[in-house]
């Protein structure tokens, strides 16, 4: 077999951990990514609270940074203007030929790639200082196998941020029945309650890949709060939380 044979092997045997569906369904918003009053826009709200959390474990000034289902770019090109050599790697071409397009319009330098966590690394094993994969892990059939790609693809003693709703009748109160159907934050349908992974799942996902789990948050709603983003970093995990993991 020669080598662009079994490229191509290697790319149908990792797509297996892709659902057109949900390819489509964020697709479908691919011109809205970037519009902060549009049907994504809280994405934009809770990002600089993801990036604040981030920001207090690691330096990100020259560091490689990869943003595992980057779409649009949102938390990617934040992580480019905080001084990161940023990647992001998503299967919704669509919203990645969106996320090129903004980072040209605004001078940032990153490399956008339409592909899975799992064929990335086959090609660039142990190349990221850091990695962030931020409400994805819900949208796929193996959100382990994604972990274990994110391993693959750190170097040792690399960080890994993770993102996800947590399996509880809250997250279902609030991350589906209201965000989507009462409150209209975000597109009707984005989430299904099933694919939700309790923080004990995740860590044990997370350990298995080769992680030591070294802090754990929840994110909050507080609309009252006086600031820019009505979200909060908070203890409480019911709902929307992060996980921060070291390879060993």
């Amino acid at each position: 077999m020669n080598s662009d044979s079994q490229s191509n092997a290697a790319n149908q045997a990792n797509n297996h951990n892709v659902l057109d569906s949900e390819i489509q369904k964020f697709s479908q918003h691919a011109a809205n990514w970037w519009d902060e009053s549009g049907p994504l826009k809280t994405l934009h709200q809770v990002n600089p609270v993801r990036m604040d959390w981030i920001q207090q474990h690691v330096e990100l000034t020259n560091k490689k940074v990869l943003d595992v289902g980057c779409g649009g770019g949102i938390l990617t090109e934040a992580f480019a203007k905080a001084g990161a050599d940023a990647v992001g790697v998503d299967m919704a071409e669509q919203s990645v030929q969106v996320a090129r397009a903004h980072a040209h319009e605004n001078l940032l330098s990153i490399e956008y790639c339409v592909q899975t966590a799992e064929q990335l690394a086959l090609e660039r094993p142990a190349a990221f200082d850091v990695i962030a994969c931020m409400e994805m892990l819900e949208h796929v059939p193996d959100p382990a196998a994604v972990i274990q790609a994110c391993a693959q693809l750190l170097k040792p003693q690399g960080l890994a941020f993770f993102s996800t709703l947590n399996r509880h009748p809250l997250a279902f109160g609030l991350g589906v029945v209201a965000a989507e159907y009462v409150l209209n934050w975000i597109p009707k349908g984005t989430h299904q309650y099933s694919t939700f992974i309790k923080p004990s799942e995740l860590a044990g996902f997370v350990r298995q890949a080769g992680f030591d789990v070294l802090a754990i948050s929840g994110i909050g709603y507080q609309p009252f709060g006086g600031s820019k983003s009505p979200f909060k970093l908070t203890k409480n995990t019911d709902v929307n939380y992060m996980i921060l993991a070291r390879k060993r």
